[in-house]
């Protein structure tokens, strides 16, 4: 990550973050005391993360950063470690990054032995020519710019491998339900310069096939970042995240049209759920607003600011 501007470090003022850790049947009656304690813990340790590098006058960029890899390594979510198994037992993860001051961007898709997916996209946004790798290329990438490599095993839990055996010995269950919620995590923020940017990370679907790739590493899909629009990340069933373009879409709205921040991702989040997909977005814009949006019974979500204290919240009724 690269150095805080000793300028910033004086005024560090205005600067947001929104963080989540997947959409879906989150209620209170599905999730366990020790379960939401664990839960809003991860969320808590991710802005904790965050907000020490925009405290410091750090770059939105880091932040994001920061906060994803706390929650890459927290098996509680579906990212990293604790990510879900695919059809043939492995962890393929994907993830992207994106600065809105340039809208440069990087992507990585179907990694299984990077521990940090988010650095790695950044790598490629950084280091390369590209803005997506994929597969072992994606992963031989990441060894020539020393980032951590971990075995395989690593990544894996046994509740999600218990997942994956419920889904193959259950005919009646759809790629989208085996657990009810997508753990998919993201990150948006903007910075005391003014500059947002935006970070999603997962593992995909219980039980993918196929090399299926999702929303997320998918830049105008699950995330995008535009200082002359807002950031956002999303989470969801990627399937209908893809077709609707849901990240660049809200961008453009609040570009184009003046909508805010809430009222474009609620629109576009509508249009979503005509098409039969659910799941939801964060976001944050040039000027300070932060906003979130939501077609599921629940999602994990947090947010904090210069100004204002910290939220940490998961079902629909916070």
């Amino acid at each position: 990550m690269s150095a805080t501007p000793a300028a910033a470090k004086e005024d560090a003022t205005g600067w947001t973050l929104v963080i989540h850790g997947g959409a879906g049947i989150i209620e209170r009656d599905r999730v366990t005391p020790e379960q939401e304690v664990a839960v809003r813990t991860g969320m808590n340790a991710a802005l904790d993360a965050g907000t020490a590098v925009l405290k410091q006058g750090g770059s939105a960029m880091d932040a994001v950063e920061a906060a994803i890899r706390v929650l890459e390594d927290d098996p509680n979510f579906n990212a990293g470690r604790g990510a879900v198994y695919t059809w043939d037992g492995r962890n393929e993860l994907d993830a992207s990054i994106m600065d809105g001051r340039t809208r440069d961007a990087g992507a990585v898709a179907g990694v299984g032995v990077v521990r940090h997916p988010i650095s790695l996209a950044r790598a490629v946004m950084e280091h390369s020519p590209h803005v997506m790798l994929s597969g072992k290329g994606a992963e031989e990438f990441a060894r020539e710019q020393k980032l951590e490599i971990v075995p395989p095993g690593w990544f894996g839990t046994e509740r999600r491998r218990e997942q994956l055996d419920r889904l193959r010995g259950n005919d009646k269950l759809s790629w989208f339900d085996i657990d009810l919620k997508y753990g998919t995590v993201g990150a948006v923020a903007r910075d005391a310069q003014g500059h947002v940017a935006a970070a999603t990370s997962t593992g995909g679907l219980t039980g993918k096939r196929w090399d299926r790739i999702g929303d997320s590493p998918i830049i105008g899909a699950g995330t995008y970042a535009d200082d002359r629009a807002c950031a956002v990340s999303a989470t969801g069933a990627g399937e209908y995240f893809i077709r609707e373009g849901v990240a660049h879409e809200i961008c453009a709205r609040v570009r184009f049209t003046g909508e805010t921040l809430k009222q474009a991702a609620d629109a576009v989040m509508a249009e979503v759920k005509d098409l039969g997909g659910t799941g939801g977005v964060i976001l944050t814009g040039p000027t300070g607003e932060m906003a979130w949006s939501f077609n599921t019974p629940g999602m994990y979500r947090a947010k904090v600011s210069a100004d204002t204290p910290r939220i940490v919240e998961m079902y629909e009724e916070e």
